[in-house]
């Protein structure tokens, strides 16, 4: 697999249309902290790591609103083909501010808006809305 960070956004986004309650990703701390962004915003209800099979996997529970998830599109920007690299001034604002991006820092995984609060450009891994 040459992007994981896609296969996992994919995961999600394809639980999201099916309708699942949950979805399991392997686990990495990346993905991770891209889950934690997630439920702090309020796109997913949680996850956890589940470590009963031989290697460790990434539970991550869904979140609807009657049968229409909350999580509309979270698509990959940066790839590894073409990373995409912003400055403060350039980080976008989703739907005017109605979604997310996910920056990777220098000061770790942060959204749009709290990496132009501390001033931080990085890479842009994702948009979500």
């Amino acid at each position: 697999m040459t992007d994981p960070i896609a296969d996992f956004l994919t995961r999600i986004r394809n639980g999201c249309m099916a309708g699942k309650e949950e979805v399991f990703a392997p686990f990495s701390k990346m993905k991770a902290e891209i889950s934690r962004i997630l439920q702090e915003e309020g796109y997913i209800w949680g996850y956890e790591v589940d470590t009963s099979e031989a290697h460790p996997r990434l539970k991550v529970k869904l979140k609807y609103q009657g049968r229409v998830p909350v999580l509309k599109n979270i698509q990959r920007v940066s790839k590894p083909g073409l990373r995409k690299y912003v400055s403060v001034d350039e980080i976008p604002r989703v739907l005017g501010g109605l979604g997310i991006t996910i920056l990777s820092t220098s000061s770790g995984l942060m959204t749009g808006f709290k990496a132009r609060k501390a001033k931080v450009g990085g890479e842009l891994l994702a948009q979500v809305y």
